[in-house]
């Protein structure tokens, strides 16, 4: 593990010694900032996106976080004693860090399968609806006439664009949460 406080980060992140940091950083297992700025913390999470090219996960409890959780790709706010301002800038919020094993792995899951099986089902969606204005063409000799009119359109979207989301939010689970918190390797399997 490696431990550094704001007065060496601040060494640390100078451009001539951040690869250096970058470097020690990654052979450890964690690496905890202790007594740093916002702006620090939100440097690391910066270097480690840009340089890495990982996905950033930054948690927080106040104010001081918010540049942090800003910076990274997800941000989870934890409501507690210094306010509300981590959560108004998260994109998760929890009550509890409890709780943080519980988002990630179950919902974090649940929401990829989920964002997966949707996209393929727009995909197919579109592209059947193409293939039918496709095929019409050669009957109407390519005229450019209509084949729906404007209103079959609208409802066509609307009711294969929102029906199949809702039912899927709410139905969707391929896996119960209790084997996702039971084996945590099940989270690499969406991906």
């Amino acid at each position: 593990g490696l431990v550094i406080d704001g007065r060496t980060l601040a060494y640390a992140l100078e451009p001539t010694l951040e690869d250096k940091f970058l470097a020690l950083a990654r052979r450890c297992r964690s690496v905890l900032c202790c007594r740093s700025t916002p702006l620090q913390k939100s440097m690391v999470v910066k270097l480690v996106r840009d340089k890495l090219k990982a996905m950033t996960l930054a948690i927080g409890d106040g104010a001081n976080d918010v540049s942090m959780i800003q910076v990274a790709d997800v941000g989870v706010g934890i409501s507690g004693q210094e306010g509300m301002q981590a959560v108004m800038a998260s994109d998760f919020a929890i009550p509890r860090f409890r709780h943080l094993e519980k988002l990630l792995l179950v919902h974090g899951h649940w929401c990829y399968s989920r964002l997966a099986n949707m996209v393929l089902y727009f995909f197919y969606k579109n592209a059947m609806f193409v293939a039918l204005l496709f095929w019409y063409q050669f009957y109407c000799g390519f005229s450019g006439s209509s084949m729906v009119d404007q209103w079959y359109l609208i409802f066509f979207n609307l009711l294969f664009s929102s029906l199949p989301q809702l039912i899927t939010g709410v139905l969707d689970k391929d896996v119960p949460a209790e084997v996702l918190i039971a084996v945590p390797q099940l989270y690499k399997s969406g991906q």
